[in-house]
């Protein structure tokens, strides 16, 4: 049927198997990642427990790969050299940070959080959109399909059942596929979109970790 089907089904066919290759692709690129990100959060959140200072901690995390941990700690880090040039020295005398000014560490490392997020979701929005649409497109498939059947039963003066069926048949092939292309996408969507809130929460718990060690050595 799917050979000796029409343009339109042909059509709708293709596409949806493209859109099928780009879910996968986007699912197995995805589950890697997020497979990776949860080993390295157990690995930075050991590092600033087993920390005494955050000089400690400065020193391990920027010791482990690249990750969002790190920039999160390495962008605290670094404001708070600014507004303390001599607050990572070890053994220095510094004045603990004001209210107004821990109010500010706190929006630039939510800053950076959320600049985390948005690269942890890229390619997420396909997912949405390819379970969204495949559906409307594998029933558009099937309004277009039937059309044709019932244009060719008009034409050819029949309309017992064995000439409507094969086309009808021939129709619902593109709904079968969307449903097939749009049900991987969306539970996989929906599986992701909570992992990655379970990870943001992961690096929110890390940034007051962070300010935690700031509070405990009196430079908050």
């Amino acid at each position: 049927m799917v050979v000796d089907g029409s343009l339109s089904t042909h059509i709708v066919l293709g596409v949806l198997a493209i859109f099928s290759l780009i879910s996968w692709g986007i699912l197995v690129w995805k589950f890697f990642q997020f497979r990776r990100l949860w080993k390295e959060a157990d690995r930075y959140v050991q590092e600033m427990e087993r920390a005494q200072r955050l000089e400690d901690a400065y020193r391990g995390v920027l010791a482990l790969p690249e990750s969002p941990f790190s920039r999160v700690f390495r962008r605290g880090v670094n404001f708070f050299s600014e507004l303390r040039p001599a607050g990572m020295r070890e053994g220095a005398a510094v004045v603990g940070l004001s209210s107004a000014q821990l109010d500010v560490l706190r929006l630039v490392l939510e800053k950076e959080e959320g600049d985390e997020r948005d690269e942890l979701a890229h390619g997420m929005h396909w997912l949405a959109i390819i379970a969204t649409v495949s559906p409307l497109l594998g029933l558009l498939g099937t309004v277009l399909g039937v059309m044709n059947s019932f244009i060719g039963v008009a034409t050819a003066g029949s309309a017992n059942i064995s000439a409507v069926a094969p086309g009808v048949a021939e129709a619902l092939i593109t709904t079968v596929a969307g449903l097939v292309v749009a049900i991987p996408a969306a539970i996989a969507y929906n599986y992701f979109f909570n992992r990655l809130g379970l990870f943001m929460g992961e690096l929110e718990g890390f940034s007051s970790e962070f300010i935690g060690t700031l509070a405990r050595e009196g430079k908050v």
